[in-house]
Parts: C-alpha cells; sequence; structure tokens
C-alpha cells in the first residue's frame, strides 16, 4: 500500500501530518525524524484524535530516512530540534539527494517557506526531473491574500481569485490586473485606498506560518495521490528562464508524477516587465 512520507517531525511535519489525517484523503503517513521520542509523540497524539474526528488514516513514526522507500510521495518539512530560523540548506540539500536515491520514482514536496532554493537546486545539483521536485510554500502566501482581499471587499476568501508569480519573498509578481471577487474584477470592487492597502501588505504575509504552509502542502499532495487535478496550484517549480535566483512561483497542474504543466500568466504590461526584471535579478 502506497503512503506519504513526512520528513521532519517539527511545528511544521506535524501540523502537515494532523492536517492530512484529519482530511482522511490518505491512508498511511509516515513521520520520520531524528527525535525519535517527538515523532513518536506526535504520531500518537494524532491518532487519539482520530475517534474524535472520525478519520481512520493510519500514521507512524521512525527514526529512519529509508523508509522513504516505497512512498507515493515525499515531503521535506523540517527536522524537530532545528527551528525554521535555523534551517540550514546544505544538510537539507543532502537529505534530499539522500532520499531521491532511495526512492527516484515519488515526488518530492518542499513545504518549507525556505524551500525554494531546495527546488531549484535539487534540479541543478542533483539532476531530479523539473516535474519530480516542486515547493508548496506560494500557495500559502496566495491564500494569506484571498483572506485579506476577502475582508478588505466584506466576503469570503472563496470568492477571491489571485495569483502569484515570480520569485517570492524578494520579488514577488502579484497578478492584481486579474484578481476578481466573484468574478468581477478587483480593481472595479475595491477603492484605489483599498488596492494600495492591500499591495503594501504583500511583503508582510511572508514567510506564511505553519498552518498556512501545511494547509498548502496538504492540497498539494492530495492533488498528486489523486493523480488527476484540473485544480491549479501555486508551488515553486524549477525555472526554465534562465533565471539567476531561486525556483519561480508558478501556477501549475499536478498529476500522481508531480507537475504536469505550467500556465501561462496573464499579466498587464507592467506586470509583465515585472516578472521579466525577478527573473534576471541576482541576489
Amino acid at each position: 500500500m502506497s503512503f506519504i512520507a513526512i520528513l521532519g517531525a517539527g511545528t511544521l511535519g506535524g501540523t502537515l501530518a494532523s492536517t492530512l489525517a484529519r482530511h482522511d484523503r490518505v491512508r498511511d503517513l509516515r513521520l520520520i525524524d531524528a527525535a525519535s521520542g517527538i515523532a513518536n509523540g506526535k504520531a500518537l497524539d494524532i491518532r487519539q484524535a482520530g475517534p474524535v474526528e472520525q478519520f481512520s488514516t493510519r500514521i507512524t513514526a521512525t527514526t529512519h530516512v529509508d523508509a522513504v522507500v516505497g512512498a507515493k510521495v515525499i515531503v521535506v518539512a523540517g527536522p524537530a530540534e532545528t527551528p525554521n530560523a535555523e534551517w540550514q540548506y546544505e544538510p537539507a540539500l543532502k537529505l534530499v539527494e539522500r532520499v531521491s536515491c532511495l526512492n527516484h520514482r515519488a515526488p518530492i514536496v518542499c513545504a518549507g517557506a525556505s524551500h525554494g532554493l531546495l527546488v531549484e537546486q535539487g534540479i541543478a545539483r542533483l539532476g531530479i526531473d523539473h516535474a519530480q521536485i516542486l515547493g508548496s510554500a506560494p500557495g500559502a502566501l496566495v491564500a494569506g491574500l484571498r483572506a485579506l482581499i476577502a475582508l478588505e471587499a466584506g466576503t469570503s476568501p472563496a470568492e477571491i481569485s489571485i495569483n502569484l508569480f515570480g520569485v517570492p519573498p524578494a520579488h514577488p509578481v502579484v497578478a492584481w490586473s486579474g484578481a476578481s471577487v466573484g468574478g468581477c474584477l478587483l480593481e472595479e470592487r475595491l477603492t484605489p485606498t483599498q488596492l494600495t492597502r492591500l499591495r503594501a501588505h504583500v511583503e508582510r504575509l511572508w514567510p506564511p506560518g505553519p498552518y498556512a504552509l501545511a494547509s498548502s502542502a496538504a492540497a498539494v499532495i492530495e492533488a498528486i495521490v489523486d493523480g488527476e487535478s484540473r485544480q491549479s496550484f501555486t508551488c515553486f517549480v524549477g525555472n526554465r528562464r534562465g533565471s539567476t535566483r531561486g525556483a519561480t512561483s508558478a501556477n501549475v497542474t499536478l498529476g500522481s508524477n508531480g507537475v504536469k504543466s505550467e500556465k501561462r500568466p496573464h499579466l498587464s504590461r507592467l506586470e509583465q516587465v515585472q516578472l521579466e526584471n525577478a527573473l534576471v535579478e541576482k541576489g
């Protein structure tokens, strides 16, 4: 039976495991972390919530990275003993290299806010296919934007449609020109003052918190497990346009092998220039 392997039982990994379990769309989860006490404790806690929330997802914990063998999807969420502020890129890249060798078929979802670089270097240095490795954090930023716009518009976030491109957090390109509320253009629904206020908040929404990151990652993972999804997702993907920065944010469709296709952005002339500049900016 296929399962989801989550590398890291910290705040993000534990929250993601809980989110996936409560959705009850994934049958088996493996929580993998060198800190066995924390991983086992969180797995037990989530299992005990099952009878209350009526989910049947099976969750186990282990310290062995080779437990990723046979996983349908591998998720990099960060170790329990390392705060996100102290996230180390090189050890994380070595971990990605190891799990990609152990399980070369499974898509790899990098769930952390800092993991765009893992996507870029996983492709550039490790030779992982563009379709097989992606980052889910940009989707959390889009969710934050939708929530913020909904407050300004006095409506539900479900009514909001907006896209994000570029290279967040340094160079995000929000497609304000095509944003809509209930099918009406945002620029027609809100006042110039409201729009200015929203634009000023974009930088403050990064990094997203663990609940938003976990929810974004869960949606991506479930779409991959389902194998077919008409919905598009905003993700970090390997840039094919020669960016000198990390992975870029794009709207993609997902399938059982990871990224199926990348949707062409619909941008105003100014936004297109901003995107081109974001892709050539050096860090």
